[in-house]
């Protein structure tokens, strides 16, 4: 069963936070001299469900998201975890630069919409 539309918007918003919040997080780094730790699709998504279970808990309701949302992405991430490494990895290799936090939240998270986007009615 596919996500309708305002649910994907929603996670879109989320996902873009996330996104921001590591570019942040990153620049901070930056300033201090800091290198980031490796970052991978796995944490990406772990990261979304995290930050979906908390939206949940504090605006479920007034923005129309169900209890069950959290455990449908669950399933989505699981289901689509191996092709999203797969597709994350190989347009991180065609890119030149390092591979970012926010740059793999980035690709895990379009690659994901992509995949949510192409799931049967």
């Amino acid at each position: 069963m596919a996500l309708p539309g305002r649910i994907i918007g929603l996670l879109k918003e989320y996902m873009h936070d996330l996104v921001e919040q590591a570019r942040q997080e990153e620049i901070q780094a930056r300033t201090f001299g800091l290198k980031m730790p490796a970052y991978g699709v796995e944490e990406a998504l772990s990261d979304l469900l995290a930050i979906l279970d908390d939206r949940l808990e504090s605006e479920g309701v007034q923005v129309g998201l169900s209890a069950e949302l959290l455990h449908e992405m669950w399933m989505y991430c699981d289901q689509a975890a191996g092709s999203i490494k797969e597709t994350v990895w190989l347009k991180q290799n065609l890119e030149d630069g390092p591979h970012s936090k926010a740059r793999t939240r980035s690709l895990t998270y379009q690659t994901l919409i992509e995949y949510l986007d192409r799931e049967p009615e």
